[in-house]
């Protein structure tokens, strides 16, 4: 029975362009958990029972909220399907990490030592290699660039058909973005690679996404852009982090020119909302020092 809702209220989500997978994924695990028990409706203790077994508070939470939403959808449909008082979990986001500005060499650096991931001989060291050069010049989604299909290197750009949301766009290339993506199909018809993913390995697939951050991860602790096993630092996502950040660095100092060129990134990031793309003006230093100046200054107008 709840089974049945669970795929209603997910139909509907998607229907609005939203992929919910994640959320169905915990939806399938509470509808596992309630009827083991016998439920037929949503059950407030349940749903705390539920949320008790996870690993860490953040994921309780994450659990709390994604249930309680569901609960709100069948109980505007049935009275007898209960719902949780807001925030019992916490609320809020989990922050977002502090991104790591890669710096250009050691881009190249990576992208040099991808060439030595295993198995030599073969498609998936220039795999890597390129797929690190790509992210690096274009800010992709790392599942933007893996779900590249050959032929959409077109003309005008890069056909990005499964973004965020399922928002489709057409991403502008460098002249030498689109010399090296060829150069990367011309290798790939020299190992007679198969499939229809861009970018792919052995298999004739693309990799993983997260096999993709762990090969990532590895050359950078191997050239000592991270430390060990249980630290943070350098991440596969920073590389669209730096991209951005770049960008906005580069813009004139203008406020106009910044809000146009703000409003171009958001487009081209493929962010759902301009407000996404604005979390990067606190994201580095440059950035910080530039607004610390412009609010003095205008600080000191007024006060004049």
């Amino acid at each position: 029975m709840l089974n049945m809702h669970i795929s209603r209220y997910v139909a509907l989500h998607r229907s609005l362009g939203r992929k919910f997978s994640e959320q169905e994924r915990l939806l399938r695990q509470y509808a596992d958990f309630a009827e083991r028990s016998g439920d037929r409706h949503t059950q407030v203790q349940r749903i705390y029972d539920w949320c008790h077994t996870s690993s860490s508070q953040y994921v309780a939470r994450r659990r709390f909220d994604t249930a309680r939403n569901f609960s709100l959808f069948a109980h505007a449909e049935d009275s007898g399907h209960e719902v949780p008082p807001n925030g019992v979990f916490g609320r809020g986001k989990r922050p977002r990490p502090t991104p790591t500005i890669i710096e250009p060499d050691q881009v190249r650096a990576i992208m040099t030592a991808a060439l030595e991931v295993p198995p030599q001989g073969t498609i998936s060291p220039y795999t890597y290699h390129y797929l690190f050069g790509l992210l690096a010049a274009t800010g992709l989604r790392i599942s933007e660039a893996l779900a590249l299909q050959c032929d959409d290197l077109v003309e005008d750009g890069l056909i990005v058909r499964n973004g965020k949301f399922g928002k489709q766009r057409l991403i502008a290339l460098q002249p030498s973005t689109r010399q090296a993506l060829e150069a990367y199909i011309a290798i790939r018809e020299k190992h007679a690679a198969r499939g229809n993913d861009l970018f792919v390995t052995i298999r004739g697939r693309a990799p993983h996404k997260v096999r993709a951050h762990i090969v990532f991860v590895r050359l950078a602790r191997l050239l000592g852009y991270r430390g060990p096993t249980g630290t943070s630092g350098m991440r596969l996502h920073d590389l669209r982090h730096t991209f951005a950040i770049r960008s906005l660095e580069s813009c004139p100092p203008d406020r106009e020119a910044i809000a146009h060129h703000m409003a171009g990134l958001s487009v081209y990031l493929g962010h759902a909302s301009v407000a996404n793309t604005y979390w990067y003006l606190e994201a580095t230093p440059v950035l910080l020092r530039d607004i610390a100046a412009a609010s003095e200054q205008l600080y000191r107008g007024e006060a004049a």
